[in-house]
């Protein structure tokens, strides 16, 4: 099916809503119209282009079926997590990542062949693959919103019953009506300007914390990837052959090693730092180009050869995108605590199989597609045992009784200037000590009632004041979940707590608007892996 009528006001209704155009979103569309759901899916962007995934190449975490593979697969990161995944769901993850990847072969996706002739199975072309999967969801009778950005989830006695959102392209409303909705809308980024991640601000979080839905693992939410200065591009597998130097071309110490990102933090904090990737040989240079060419871009645009030249490298937030917290799921078919509501992708926590500590691609690519594909089926069911009560339903905005009395005036862009002088600094975010958490929570606080029920006038500005809105919720879920995990565990750092504490072997809840609060999920602690 084509892209939704161009009309004014789009006004629908569908089994599926889903809220987000990236891997995740568009297998959750596909595996929902398999199950002969109608299905809408609106994008803050255009599917397809959209999103982390879509600029760039990406790593899966694609695992023969071959047990000592499996095995060794899923303990390979399990203390680097800090112990806090489940095997039963990374065995999940696996046998359906196995399966959605073969799948996209059998679609035409263009794997490229081995040393040995066969398939290489074990990374994506962003470009194409999400080519292909817009390509795929629209002939599957799916309608797409484009440039659709959600802003408050619809709900009655039923449940979640849709959403509605601005049209980008002509500021008028979008309401559909849904058996269920998914949230499939990605991480969030704090508007760092890495690659592909500028819609990404967290907006899903805030429309399931408003639904009553909990986050899980906010804490690990710090996440720096390295990127030239002069470049967006965060993709940092290459980084694994740089050697990292001092301004005066001595070598920085460390910096290449597996705490290599925080030596290079704490020289940013005094001097700018260089990298060359000096380490790597003819063939892999070839290679590396084949497999990643945009990382090549803007360093051909300046005429810097990274191979044997050093360039300025910075470290840009990725925060939850690249992170392991996200919405928390009560069941593997990715249901949350609220009735008729599902996450999917970077907008659902990741601790589950991947505990405290994720990289970019790999894991979190195949629990794109595989949740997406889990909560697509999940929630098509949902919606087709409502039967008739569908039909009926007049659900409402969970926004629409606010008070929007305290008109903003200011400048929408002070305020994420603002948020940003939070989330971004590492003193703050990567070296964490309490003292600075406290401070730091305390102006994000202060920033969430001044804008909490500020309007705007205009598309433009009500889009980046509801961004602003979720960056700010989503920077007090993180840093009072940092307060409340007093150890060191994972990507979560504490300065005053270097060590990591065998009593607090557990995952942490998150939640609420107007004051945040922070448990244990009772349920990680019965069923988490154990950590030794």
């Amino acid at each position: 099916m084509a892209t939704a009528p161009k009309q004014t006001r789009i006004t629908l209704h569908a089994d599926v809503l889903v809220i987000g155009g990236g891997p995740a979103g568009t297998w959750a569309a596909l595996s929902a119209a398999a199950k002969g759901a109608k299905v809408v899916l609106a994008d803050k962007g255009y599917c397809g282009t959209s999103g982390a995934t879509a600029p760039s190449g990406t790593g899966v975490w694609y695992v023969e079926p071959d047990e000592e593979k499996r095995e060794a697969a899923m303990k390979s990161r399990e203390a680097l997590g800090g112990y806090l995944a489940e095997r039963g769901w990374m065995q999940r993850v696996l046998d359906q990542t196995y399966t959605n990847m073969n799948d996209l072969a059998l679609a035409g996706y263009p794997f490229p062949l081995d040393e040995e002739g066969l398939s290489y199975r074990r990374s994506l072309q962003g470009p194409e693959y999400m080519k292909l999967m817009r390509k795929r969801i629209k002939k599957a009778g799916v309608t797409i919103l484009d440039h659709c950005p959600a802003q408050e989830l619809l709900t009655d006695s039923h449940g979640i019953g849709g959403a509605s959102g601005l049209q980008l392209n002509n500021g008028e409303p979008w309401t559909v009506t849904a058996g269920a909705v998914i949230i499939a809308s990605g991480g969030c980024a704090f508007l760092s300007r890495a690659l592909g991640c500028n819609v990404l601000t967290g907006d899903g979080y805030l429309l399931a914390a408003e639904a009553g839905a909990s986050l899980s693992g906010m804490e690990f939410s710090n996440a720096y990837a390295i990127s030239p200065t002069f470049s967006t591009v965060t993709k940092t597998a290459f980084y694994s052959w740089a050697s990292f130097y001092y301004e005066d071309g001595t070598l920085i110490e460390g910096a290449g090693s597996q705490q290599g990102r925080s030596v290079i933090a704490r020289t940013l904090q005094t001097q700018p730092v260089y990298a060359c990737l000096d380490r790597t040989t003819d063939d892999m240079r070839q290679w590396m180009r084949t497999a990643q060419p945009n990382f090549f871009l803007s360093f051909d645009r300046l005429g810097i050869d990274p191979f044997t030249q050093k360039f300025p490298v910075t470290l840009r937030l990725e925060g939850t995108v690249r992170g392991t917290g996200g919405i928390h799921l009560t069941s593997e078919s990715c249901e949350t605590a609220v009735p008729g509501l599902y996450a999917a992708g970077d907008a659902a926590t990741r601790q589950l199989i991947c505990g405290g500590f994720t990289g970019g691609g790999s894991h979190n690519a195949a629990w794109a597609m595989s949740s997406g594909f889990w909560s697509g089926e999940a929630a098509a069911e949902y919606a087709a045992a409502l039967g008739s009560r569908s039909s009926s339903r007049e659900p409402k905005g969970l926004r629409s009784g606010l008070t929007t009395a305290l008109v903003g005036s200011g400048d929408i862009s002070d305020v994420i200037k603002a948020i940003k002088q939070e989330v971004e600094p590492f003193d703050i975010n990567l070296f964490r000590t309490e003292a600075k958490l406290k401070q730091s929570l305390g102006r994000l606080n202060r920033i969430w009632q001044e804008i909490r029920y500020r309007s705007a006038a205009g598309v433009n500005s009500a889009v980046k004041l509801r961004e602003a809105q979720a960056m700010a919720a989503t920077g007090r879920w993180m840093y009072a979940s940092a307060l409340a995990r007093t150890e060191s565990r994972g990507m979560h750092k504490r300065v005053d707590y270097a060590g990591t504490d065998p009593a607090q072997h557990y995952r942490l809840l998150t939640g609420g608007l107007d004051t945040v609060w922070i448990k244990p999920d009772e349920a990680s602690i019965v069923t988490g892996v154990s950590a030794g």
